[in-house]
Order: C-alpha cells, then sequence, then structure tokens
C-alpha cells in the first residue's frame, strides 16, 4: 500500500509541475483562444466516439422506473432483469459482460469491489437530468484516470438547480401509483442561497409488492407440452428509501459541487419457475451511502484543474431461510477511499494534453468462514492528448493500472500492473455538412472481483485479469432543415464493431459435486456487431412537435473457448440475441403529451450450446403515455425576463405498459409482468 500511495503521490506533484511548466509558456498565443473556437470544437469533439444520450423531456416521457429501463431504449445494450419491481437489474453493452461497463454518477464511478456488478435498479429518474452512454470512453480528456478504465461507460448526471431571473427556490413533489401495488413518493427542493451558491434537497420512498400474474409453460424435447399453469409472482415485494443532499458552487472561474448520497432497502428475491415452483422465501439487505466532492478551476485560460475525492460505505445481508437446500445468512461491508488529480493545458487552440492520477482503496469484511478480509490499492495513471484541426479530430490516451491486493494478515495476495492503449480519430469530409466520420481501437481489462478471488472455498487468488479489445468504425450525419412553418431535424448514427474479450472468468464446477464450484480463465469470445440510430423530429404550425427515433442491434457473439467442445464452440453466447431494437414516438401539443414506445429482443438462448432445450424465444413490449402540464396559478411576469413562466405547474401522467399483455421472459425462467398501469402527478413550483 506505501509504495502505491507513493507512486501515486509522486505522479500527483509531477501533474502539477508539469502543469504549471505548460502554463506559463507561450503566452502570446493565448490572447488569440477565443470563446467561439472552444466553443465549437466542444461540440464537434462529442462525434469523436459512438455516444448515446437520454436526456429531458425525451427522458421524463419514457415508461421507464429507474436508469436500468431507460437504458433497454439504448441500441446494443442488454438489461437482465430477473423479474419485476424488486429485481436485480444489470446492463451489458455489446456483449462484453456486465463487469467491463464503467457507471458514473456526478462525476465519480459507483464501484462495488465485491462483485463488480452495480444494480441500476436502484437508481430512480426522479431527480436525473441526463443518462448518457459511450462505447470506448468519454469523448473528452479533461476526466479522471478512472473514465480510461472500462470497455463502457455510462454516465448519470442529477439534476443541477438552475434559477431565473428573481427565483430562489424550485420545489417538485411526486407520487407514483400503479399496479402491483406500487407507492413512490419523492421530493426535490432546490434552494438558492446566493448568486453563486445553491442548494439541492432529494427524498424518495419506494413500495411494492411485486405480486403480479403470468402464464407459464415447459415443452419436452418433442416439443409436447411439459406443464402449462397460471401463477402469481411471489416474493418479489420491495421498500426502499433513497436520500440525497448536494450543495453546488460557482467560482470566478471555475465549479464545484458535495453530495451526499444514502440507500436503504429491503426485497425479496424473486425466485426462478423449475418443476412449477415459484414460492420462495430469499431476503435482500442493501445499505449504501456515501460522500463525493469535485472541484473544477481554471488558470491563465489554458489550463484546468480538476479535483475529486469519495468516500463510500456499503452493507449488504442475503439470507436463504431454506434449510431443505442449503440455509445462508451471510454479511458484508465494503469500504471505499477514492482520490483524483486531472490536469489538462491547451498548448495551442488546436492542441490539448492531459494527465490524470487517481488512488483508490477498498476493503472488504463478511461473516464468512475462512474469509481472506482483503484490501485492494489501486493507483492509476492516465496520459491524454486531443487534437483537433479544420476536419480531422485525434484523441489518444494510456492507462497505467497498478493493483495490490493484500489480506488482513498483512500478506501480498495478487499484484497487476498493466499499460492500456486508446486510440479515436474522427473526420468531417465536408466542412459545411455536420457529417463524421469514426474509427476506434481500444484495449482495456477488468481485474477479478473479491468474490472471484477469496470468496471462501470457490475463490482462486490465481485469477489473470479479463481483458477486452475493441474496434469500431462508423459514422454519424445530422442535418437540420428549415421551412416557412416548420422546421426538421434529422440524425444518423451508424457503428460497425469487433470485439474480443480473453481469459474470460467463469465459475465451474469443483469435483463431482454441483454445489462446490471455483473460479477459472477458461474463456475466449468474438463479438462482430452494428449498431444503428436514427432520429426525426419536426417543429409545427400551432405549438405541433413530432418525434420519432429508432434504434438496430445486429450482434453475432461466439464463444470460442475450446475447439474440442462440440456443443457449445461457436455457438452464440448466453442472452444475447441476434437482432434486437426500439421505437421511441413522441406527440406533443399545447401541454399535451403522447408518448409511445416498443422494444424488441429476438431469439437467443440461454447457454453457449445453441440447442433447442436452451432457446429462448423472441419478446417485444408496447408502451403507451398520456400527460398533461396544467398552469395552476396564474402566469406572472418574472423581472428583466423577456417572456412570463409559470409559477405552479401539474404535471399528470397515465401509463399503460406492455398493453398487448406479452408473457415473456428476459432471463430464463423468471417471468416478467404483464399488462400494467401507473399514474404519476408531480407538483412543480
Amino acid at each position: 500500500m506505501k509504495r502505491l500511495f507513493s507512486i501515486w503521490l509522486l505522479a500527483l506533484v509531477c501533474v502539477f509541475a508539469w502543469g504549471m511548466t505548460n502554463a506559463e509558456r507561450d503566452s502570446v498565443s493565448r490572447e488569440f483562444s477565443i470563446d467561439e473556437v472552444t466553443i465549437t470544437a466542444r461540440v464537434r469533439e462529442t462525434a469523436v466516439m459512438p455516444v448515446q444520450t437520454l436526456s429531458g423531456d425525451a427522458l421524463q416521457g419514457l415508461s421507464t422506473q429507474s436508469v436500468a429501463d431507460a437504458l433497454r431504449y439504448f441500441s446494443g445494450v442488454q438489461v437482465k432483469d430477473f423479474g419485476g419491481v424488486g429485481g436485480m437489474k444489470t446492463v451489458d453493452i455489446r456483449s462484453m459482460g456486465t463487469h467491463h461497463l464503467g457507471v458514473f454518477y456526478d462525476g465519480i464511478e459507483i464501484g462495488n469491489a465485491q462483485n463488480g456488478t452495480v444494480d441500476l435498479g436502484k437508481f430512480s429518474l426522479d431527480n436525473i437530468e441526463e443518462i448518457a452512454l459511450y462505447n470506448g470512453q468519454k469523448a473528452e480528456i479533461f476526466q479522471s484516470a478512472k473514465d480510461y478504465g472500462s470497455a463502457g461507460t455510462l454516465y448519470i448526471r442529477a439534476r443541477r438547480p438552475r434559477f431565473a431571473n428573481g427565483e430562489t427556490y424550485h420545489l417538485v413533489a411526486t407520487m407514483k401509483a400503479g399496479t402491483f401495488g406500487l407507492a413512490n413518493p419523492s421530493l426535490l427542493y432546490e434552494q438558492k442561497l446566493t448568486d453563486h451558491l445553491s442548494l439541492s434537497l432529494s427524498a424518495e420512498y419506494l413500495y411494492a409488492t411485486g405480486r403480479y400474474h403470468f402464464r407459464y409453460h415447459k415443452l419436452n424435447p418433442d416439443l409436447t407440452v411439459a406443464w402449462d399453469t397460471v401463477g402469481i409472482r411471489q416474493n418479489g415485494d420491495v421498500q426502499a428509501v433513497r436520500a440525497e443532499a448536494g450543495l453546488y458552487g460557482y467560482l470566478p472561474q471555475g465549479k464545484w459541487q458535495v453530495k451526499g448520497y444514502f440507500y436503504d432497502s429491503e426485497r425479496g428475491i424473486p425466485q426462478a419457475i423449475v418443476r412449477n415452483v415459484w414460492t420462495c422465501a430469499q431476503r435482500q439487505w442493501d445499505r449504501n451511502a456515501f460522500v463525493q466532492g469535485q472541484i473544477e478551476h481554471s488558470f491563465f485560460d489554458r489550463w484546468d484543474v480538476q479535483l475529486s475525492a469519495k468516500y463510500s460505505n456499503d452493507y449488504m445481508r442475503y439470507l436463504n431461510p431454506d434449510t431443505t437446500r442449503m440455509y445462508i445468512d451471510n454479511q458484508f461491508w465494503q469500504q471505499e477511499v477514492y482520490l483524483s488529480l486531472v490536469n489538462k493545458v491547451q498548448l495551442f487552440s488546436w492542441w490539448d494534453v492531459a494527465v490524470s492520477a487517481d488512488y483508490q482503496w477498498n476493503a472488504l469484511d463478511a461473516t464468512l468462514a475462512n474469509f481472506a478480509y482483503p484490501e485492494r490499492n489501486t493507483g492509476l495513471l492516465a496520459f491524454a492528448t486531443a487534437f483537433h484541426y479544420r476536419w480531422i479530430r485525434l484523441q489518444a490516451s494510456v492507462l497505467g493500472t497498478f493493483v495490490e491486493d493484500k489480506a488482513r494478515e498483512g500478506a501480498i495476495r495478487s499484484q497487476a500492473n498493466h499499460w492500456t492503449p486508446a486510440v479515436f480519430l474522427s473526420a468531417q469530409p465536408l466542412l459545411q455538412e455536420q457529417w463524421f466520420i469514426r474509427l476506434f481501437y481500444k484495449d482495456i481489462f477488468r481485474l477479478p472481483t473479491f468474490n472471484d478471488l477469496y470468496y471462501t472455498d470457490v475463490g482462486n487468488i490465481h485469477l489473470e485479469p479479463e481483458y477486452a479489445r475493441q474496434y469500431d468504425a462508423g459514422m454519424e450525419y445530422t442535418k437540420t432543415l428549415n421551412a416557412q412553418h416548420a422546421t426538421l431535424n434529422f440524425k444518423l448514427k451508424a457503428d460497425a464493431y469487433f470485439n474480443q474479450i480473453k481469459n474470460k472468468i467463469v465459475a465451474v464446477p469443483k469435483g463431482n459435486s454441483q454445489y462446490r464450484w471455483m473460479m477459472m480463465n477458461i474463456g475466449y469470445v468474438e463479438i462482430v456487431g452494428t449498431d444503428v440510430n436514427a432520429g426525426l423530429t419536426m417543429l409545427l404550425p400551432h405549438e405541433v412537435e413530432w418525434g420519432i427515433n429508432l434504434s438496430y442491434t445486429y450482434q453475432q457473439a461466439r464463444d470460442l473457448t475450446d475447439p474440442t467442445d462440440t456443443l457449445c464452440y461457436g455457438g452464440q453466447i448466453s442472452y444475447i440475441p441476434w437482432h434486437s431494437g426500439s421505437v421511441i414516438g413522441h406527440l406533443a401539443w399545447k401541454g399535451w403529451g403522447l408518448n409511445y414506445s416498443f422494444i424488441y429482443v429476438g431469439e437467443r438462448y440461454h447457454n453457449s450450446a445453441n440447442i433447442l432445450a436452451n432457446y429462448e424465444q423472441p419478446w417485444y413490449t408496447h408502451d403507451l403515455a398520456l400527460s398533461k402540464i396544467w398552469e395552476i396559478r396564474p402566469k406572472s411576469k418574472v423581472s428583466s425576463a423577456k417572456s412570463q413562466v409559470s409559477d405552479v405547474k401539474l404535471h399528470t401522467t397515465v401509463e399503460i405498459n406492455n398493453f398487448l399483455n406479452q408473457q415473456y421472459d428476459i432471463v430464463h425462467n423468471y417471468p416478467m409482468p404483464g399488462i400494467n398501469g401507473k399514474l404519476i402527478l408531480k407538483l412543480e413550483i
């Protein structure tokens, strides 16, 4: 730990010294750096890497409960949902696995050293301003070293207080009620303390019984019906409380924020429907809390510095009281400390360079017998450059990762030192057209989790990291047409990609017992795919707005682990469909809104053995939402404003989800809800 901390501290000093040296150089050229050039570069820079975003009305108009639900509308995304409101929800992009996705909340990564999985069902959309999904990494170099450390990144940005002239506070009270016993009140309060300081408080309570009807049947190998049943989903209840507080400030040449987060839940774990049995009593308790802060400041108009810090404390208890199988009552405690320093210097108006240094400490405690009580010290050092001149943009980076694991008794269990590069190139063939062609290559890896390495009688301390290599070629085109009475906006994105996953970490049986398992590196997967996104928006006379967005994904993800395994070799890996897509449509007129969404997931298998017994049928859902904004209090003039604003608004929304009542599974033997509805009332002051 001392050695890694010394490396990080030395990097910290070097970063500061390097930034100061370069910031003082070429003072005459600084005079030619004008705001218009900088803004144009940042807008164009977003085309360097494939990104999908949902924000504002488009995000709020979806029939979704959590961040995981919203991500289903992105191309190249597979969401694993283990059933209903309380079921765990994880996300996999481009078939690389959940562990290769980095999840960032307000600029700092959400970690889970225990199992490497972030349950996105815990994050409500009530106070979320935008979600963005990047393949590769974010399209900028002013970011922490952590931002370079995943094959794909998901950025969740909470709402930051903004006040018009004369406003001093905002209050948003929301109530959601629906089928499955759903009751979900939330409250958001924003206060302007000074011209440069504001406060945000957010709280939410979620309750649901999770009980819904389903029809389920099983076929024999000869396609005769083994059993066909209608039941009620059991043990899917959830109670959860979320509370957040944020303090936001602006500096003469920068900004800062401090955020506190608390989440506490108890939920039942829905069981797989096996042999016509669907009752169970497994329970899970989660308590997550963190405090994080971030400050950004500019010096000499050419040197940007970002400092971030975070402390998190997580608790999880899992209970399986079924003594006929195996009684389990395990508790886990995680702690994390994270520090990051970023320096970016503009050498010329067309060339930026950056250095980022991060340090992270993780520890895990558990009630397991003979547990290793591991601690992990991680140092990350990233060097990056961004070049933008006329029609070409280039971004390159190299990330150094230095990891040391120790057991509580002080013995070093494992070490890892790796350097991984990434190169991104974008060209604009016609400067007068918003048409971009892009290429990227990235080499990255993910470390084994604490469970992979140290879980009693299962973990394997000799595991190697799991490597991912990504190749991508794509294009993006945007066009706006203005007519006398209408405006049309058109967007098209298309990417073809090839990914390789080596040293895949999997669980295999240990000996002859199916109750004893061990983690091993045995997997190799190749993925070839295409993502296509298209959007059309029209602004028509009489305040009519119409829009449609389509996404399509084709993926061939083959298991190439063992050529002698004739059953699995070359098969499509589990739960990856060859074809999937979505459609989102909206129509708005004078406060009224109609939203329609459609999701399709094609045929797939729940095992790399692509045989009939493992076949999963395609599924699709249709959702509708009708909304209206009511102005409760008459409009009042705001001083020095060019227009009038409403003092009090009431948003009402009625949702009907899966209105064709399709019975389907996302995960094998975990039936999803049929037709269901929701009523949303939101009062905004």
